[in-house]
Formats: C-alpha cells, sequence, structure tokens
C-alpha cells in the first residue's frame, strides 16, 4: 500500500470515528468517552501524515509509534462503549478490525524501517 493510499485509508478510519461519536446517546459518560475516542481516533491520520514528513528514519519510527498508540486507543475506547452499553458490538464491528489492520500494518512498518536502520 502506497502513502496516498494509506493516507486516505487513516483519513477514512477518522471519518467513521467522527460518525460513531456523533450516534452516541446524549449523556455525561457517551460525551467524555466519546471525546476520547474522537481525539484517538482522529489523531491516528493525522500523526500518519506526520510521520510522511519525518526528518530521519528515528523521527518516522516514533511518529509512526504514536500513530500505533493512538488506534490502539481509539479501540480501547470502542471496546469500553461497548462493553458499557452505549453501543451495540454490530456497529463497531467494521471499524475495530479496521483499526486492528492500520495497527497491522504500521507495526510492519515500523519493523521493516528499524531492520533498515
Amino acid at each position: 500500500m502506497n502513502r496516498e493510499d494509506f493516507k486516505k485509508r487513516t483519513r477514512d478510519y477518522a471519518l467513521q470515528v467522527v460518525h460513531l461519536v456523533e450516534s452516541l446517546p446524549a449523556d455525561r459518560i457517551s460525551h467524555i468517552l466519546g471525546g476520547q475516542l474522537l481525539r484517538a481516533g482522529t489523531s491516528v491520520g493525522a500523526n500518519y501524515r506526520s510521520s510522511v514528513r519525518a526528518k530521519s528514519r528515528a523521527d518516522f519510527i516514533s511518529k509512526m509509534s504514536v500513530v500505533e498508540e493512538e488506534c490502539d486507543e481509539s479501540l480501547y475506547w470502542m471496546e469500553l462503549l461497548t462493553n458499557i452499553g452505549r453501543v451495540e458490538p454490530g456497529q463497531v464491528e467494521g471499524l475495530m478490525k479496521e483499526g486492528d489492520e492500520i495497527i497491522a500494518i504500521v507495526v510492519a512498518s515500523i519493523k521493516t524501517a528499524r531492520e533498515r536502520a
């Protein structure tokens, strides 16, 4: 997958997160946890874009590690929202699968960058 395709994929992930957060019930817990999910899920694409402009291999690895962490964190918030009944498992199944795939791609990219160092 090339850079532009992955930029689009991470942007689409962010957009799906935005739509999910918009669909949450209007209560205090959903507002707080939804805000956490929104922050983590939208930062995946933003941090990937930053990694594309890395100034060195070490900078790239560092920035991609942030992408991995933020994507994993967004999965955590989706799991929590599901566990407390704010969303149905089927509502986030595809989005969580996409998050897992993004993490796998990022981890492989980090591994490749470290091997080439």
